[in-house]
């Protein structure tokens, strides 16, 4: 290329450079003051996070959208800069237990089986986006001092959010026309009925928002004697089942039915609530075949078939377990399912999505054995951290129902450790159940504060 030219291309590629520039030297100043804030005040962190965690951001880059939590990274890397690196140089870092070994591990596994991965650049995404973050997410909430207090307020949060994002919601219903997401909206011009997003993009991340919050709530109520609390909670729960119907997502709403039988094996009785259960999957079985086509489940009428009915999620299941099939022990690797059902089942882009709905498949196909079975370590030692001793402390109860939700809905979806509720959730779970004594006791402040007069 010739020196005009080059002159010509740097001269036309200089104002997104400005705007790059301009957008770091913002993300500078923001985390600095974020830092100076969470310096001053120790609540700041975890509140912050609270906030941030459902929102992202649209990037365009290299011809597709990619949709990261830029307010969250920089709440991390605030957080990062003002708790964790100061305890690691004063050498006050812990001794990792089982399950952060098992966190860690996973990530190490990932990024291992990128080097053989067909898609490395997706797996680079994920790792450098979403693993890399919310690893350092799970550090800094692992060392709050978590009170009664603090859990109520962030939880008062979150239920804010919900609110607001259930209102958004409805408001896109009624003009029957998304905000965001145009896949979503050219989706709602082929279906029988319209789906809201509100402003995740998505309608099943915002559903399992909604159902983690509806959990969390339920939960604080069965611990509350005040009447105006249980009326208050009463209604932010229908108005936000509400936004979940409006989602059309079916994962969340078995993902909420899972949550809230926990905290109903908690509260009363195992034997009953699994009975229970098991009658209610019953009826909906017999409702969902007996259902007339016109109600739309795809079961029946034209095209019916479970394919159908579950948004195509069998097809994708059928190919990752194929996938699984060809190569057990190691898998295709890190991020490459999208290509390789495209490559096997010789389908386009837009019958092919980057994971199977189902992450035990994902995993199974693109990481093999090795990653089924730490997988199931990860979950068996979460479970374990989350639900041993736990009976006597509320919010650890909560945290257990809403991660047993949120592993279901990846189970009928997609993201685990993709999605940074899954390290917050587990973050909260392990700082609440091990080391600080002051910690055991934030359970029975927790009741108190919720009964208390004028808590939330």
């Amino acid at each position: 290329m010739s020196w005009p030219s080059l002159r010509e291309a740097v001269l036309a590629s200089s104002p997104s450079l400005g705007v790059v520039a301009l957008a770091l030297a913002a993300a500078f100043l923001a985390v600095l003051a974020l830092t100076l804030l969470m310096r001053r005040r120790a609540d700041a962190l975890p509140l912050l996070v609270a906030l941030a965690l459902p929102f992202r951001v649209p990037i365009a880059a290299e011809g597709r959208t990619v949709n990261l939590l830029v307010p969250l990274y920089l709440v991390v890397a605030a957080g990062t800069l003002a708790h964790l690196l100061p305890r690691l140089y004063r050498g006050q870092g812990r001794r990792l237990r089982g399950l952060e070994w098992l966190l860690l591990a996973s990530v190490g596994l990932y990024a291992l089986q990128t080097i053989y991965s067909s898609d490395p650049a997706r797996a680079g995404e994920n790792i450098a986006f979403f693993y890399v973050p919310f690893a350092l997410l799970y550090m800094v909430l692992r060392e709050v001092e978590w009170s009664g207090e603090l859990l109520l307020r962030c939880l008062a949060v979150w239920v804010g959010l919900a609110v607001l994002f259930a209102g958004v919601g409805f408001v896109e219903y009624a003009r029957k026309s998304l905000f965001l997401n145009p896949k979503v909206v050219a989706a709602n011009q082929y279906d029988n009925y319209f789906r809201v997003n509100s402003l995740f993009f998505d309608p099943n991340i915002y559903g399992r928002f909604l159902a983690l919050v509806m959990i969390a709530v339920m939960g604080a109520l069965m611990r509350s004697a005040r009447r105006e609390q249980v009326l208050a909670g009463g209604l932010v729960l229908a108005w936000l089942l509400g936004g979940l119907i409006t989602s059309f997502s079916q994962s969340s709403i078995a993902a909420l039915l899972l949550g809230l039988a926990v905290l109903g094996a908690w509260r009363w009785d195992v034997r009953k609530t699994v009975y229970v259960a098991l009658a209610l999957i019953a009826a909906a079985f017999a409702i969902a075949l007996a259902a007339p086509a016109s109600l739309h489940f795809g079961l029946k009428g034209a095209g019916g078939s479970t394919s159908n009915a579950t948004s195509g999620r069998t097809k994708l299941i059928e190919g990752g377990l194929e996938l699984f099939a060809q190569r057990p022990l190691q898998g295709y690797g890190s991020g490459s399912f999208q290509k390789e059902f495209e490559r096997h089942r010789r389908a386009n882009v837009e019958n092919a999505t980057s994971a199977s709905h189902t992450i035990p498949v994902t995993v199974a196909a693109e990481q093999g054995i090795v990653g089924v079975a730490l997988y199931a370590a990860l979950l068996a030692a979460a479970f374990t951290v989350l639900l041993r001793g736990a009976g006597r402390s509320p919010p650890r109860v909560i945290v257990a129902a809403c991660f047993a939700a949120l592993v279901l809905h990846t189970w009928t979806y997609a993201a685990f450790l993709e999605d940074p509720l899954t390290w917050t959730l587990l973050a909260l779970g392990a700082a609440l159940a091990w080391e600080r004594p002051s910690r055991a006791a934030a359970g029975e402040e927790y009741a108190r504060s919720a009964a208390a007069p004028g808590g939330q």
